[in-house]
């Protein structure tokens, strides 16, 4: 049965989902991992989440595979993401036990050498600072042979359910100027906890290249804060109709926000306010590719094969150029060029058609995105256009 509104012509739906209120400023920069993979003890043990920060977005062409689908073996144009993904580097690890309240870190266990882009993150002005952080915590490892960190390792494997490494970005391999790194719990699945325990103490000091973690075709989560635009009014915040031209006092507005009775404002009304910079998890992006900085024809394709990187002529905007290794997604991901951006493998097994399918690239375009780019690389520009005047003047 339709149930009708009373004393109204025509139906009003509201505007814009509850779900995600308080719409305001994020507490942290970085997209926090509010839930891990459920563990699974019968696999090998492998980590579960990764970071890497947004470069930009390009275009790719490639066939679809979908039988049944309209464009089945046809070709199709679709937007891909490009997140450049340094090696993290394992610094600790930490245990967690279960109790009634959920999970209780038990210890933290660290490694003898911390780089200074992880330091930083301990400190509010590391210029002023004596820069003195972890350096008794340092000593353990070289007293009685590390027999303390031993024996809080071994804590951890008795008494811990739950297993998670502290790793933290090179952030001082990508074009960004900020020199603090991000540091992050990544949790252990698969094999014992003894099997986690050891797994995390042999990464201590290592790196951890991103095709470690993912691999290409799977189905990956996206967590950032996204893009912030300020104080918005109830139009472009909530998306409710403007009111006619001839409105009294403005017509981007709400004219009724209730009733007189109860006299209070009822917390679903639209109102202005904060708009953006909130924290979102954009869930299921397949990873078309996982690319190699070391490769030199990392955007060369099977039916491109001309010799270019992913990188766009003039670099990518507001970025710069990606020299480490990338994951290219498919669709786009929250947040702004060069914010760092927490990758998380998919929470359940996808076994949906669009999940399963097998993504083949017949082309990444690499044109400039500044203006009306119409060349692929800097060759096939430089033998369209000739011989310029720029190329001409000799340098001093």
């Amino acid at each position: 049965m339709r149930v009708k509104m009373s004393h109204r012509k025509f139906e009003a739906p509201r505007h814009g989902s509850l779900a995600y209120l308080p719409r305001k400023r994020a507490a942290r920069h970085r997209g926090k991992v509010k839930s891990f993979p459920k563990d699974d003890p019968k696999k090998p043990v492998h980590l579960t989440a990764s970071m890497g920060y947004k470069a930009g977005m390009t275009t790719v062409v490639r066939d679809l595979d979908r039988p049944g689908a309209k464009m089945h073996k046809k070709e199709i144009v679709e937007a891909a993401t490009v997140i450049e993904t340094p090696p993290l580097v394992a610094v600790g690890v930490v245990g967690y036990i279960e109790t009634p309240r959920g999970l209780r870190s038990l210890t933290t266990v660290w490694a003898e050498h911390l780089s200074d882009e992880v330091k930083r993150r301990f400190y509010k002005n590391w210029y002023k600072s004596k820069k003195k952080a972890f350096t008794k915590y340092a000593k353990q490892h070289a007293e009685s042979s590390g027999a303390s960190i031993t024996r809080e390792l071994e804590r951890i494997k008795k008494y811990c359910t739950v297993v998670r490494v502290l790793a933290h970005t090179q952030i001082r391999k990508t074009p960004i100027k900020q020199k603090k790194a991000h540091l992050m719990e990544i949790q252990v699945n698969g094999g014992s906890i003894a099997d986690k325990v050891d797994f995390s103490r042999n990464l201590f000091e290592k790196t951890i290249e991103i095709d470690s973690i993912f691999e290409q075709d799977e189905m990956i989560d996206v967590i950032a804060v996204t893009k912030g635009h300020g104080f918005q009014g109830v139009t472009s915040r909530w998306g409710t109709t403007k009111l006619p031209r001839k409105t009294h006092k403005g017509l981007r507005k709400v004219a009724c926000i209730g009733a007189w009775h109860p006299s209070h404002v009822q917390w679903t009304v639209a109102r202005a306010g904060q708009m953006g910079y909130h924290h979102r998890t954009s869930c299921n992006h397949k990873v078309f590719r996982v690319g190699k900085g070391t490769d030199e024809g990392n955007a060369s394709t099977e039916f491109d094969i001309s010799k270019k990187q992913i990188t766009p002529l003039g670099g990518f905007v507001h970025y710069g150029e990606v020299k480490n290794d990338f994951l290219l997604l498919k669709g786009s991901v929250p947040g702004v060029k060069k914010r760092v951006m927490t990758l998380r493998k998919t929470l359940y097994p996808q076994t949906s058609r669009r999940a399963t399918e097998k993504v083949a690239l017949k082309w990444i375009d690499t044109s400039s995105k500044f203006g009306h780019g119409a060349f692929q690389t800097a060759e096939e520009k430089k033998a369209f256009m000739g011989t310029l005047k720029k190329d001409l003047i000799q340098t001093v």
